[in-house]
């Protein structure tokens, strides 16, 4: 079984629920189990709530999302300016101001911590890529369940 959608979503925060709420029901309409789905949805929400952020405004963004047997694949671009080389240097955690976590940086803490792989691609000028990718459960009842 594979399954993919793609959106070209405006720079607004109204299309980050848009596009959780696709992700969710498709994951619940395929049987996917429901922990699996919400760390999914998580980690596409801060995705998408980065790309509204530093987007371009004229340009928006774009959201993949790819089942393929058991494995998810979704990706997240923009044409922003790119990832301040902080942010791409020290993903693995989160940004800290005064021993406590930064209002900016979270988003990239949480997918990392979310998902089974992460890759982000900084393109400086012309956008980020964030691609993630998490290996599925599924619920008893499953109408396509992987084989």
């Amino acid at each position: 079984m594979s399954i993919w959608w793609s959106l070209h979503l405006r720079r607004e925060a109204a299309s980050v629920p848009l596009a959780r709420r696709l992700l969710l029901g498709t994951m619940e309409t395929v049987g996917v189990d429901p922990d699996i789905s919400f760390d999914l949805s998580v980690a596409l929400s801060e995705a998408c709530a980065n790309a509204v952020e530093h987007a371009d405004s004229a340009a928006g963004y774009s959201v993949t999302a790819h089942i393929d047997g058991d494995h998810c694949r979704i990706e997240v671009a923009d044409s922003g300016p790119g990832l301040p080389r902080d942010r791409v240097l020290r993903t693995a955690r989160p940004l800290t101001r005064r021993g406590r976590q930064a209002e900016h940086g979270r988003g990239l803490f949480l997918i990392e911590a979310l998902v089974d792989h992460v890759h982000f691609d900084d393109r400086p000028g012309h956008g980020t890529v964030v691609a993630f990718d998490k290996v599925l459960k599924w619920r008893d009842d499953a109408l396509l369940k992987a084989s």
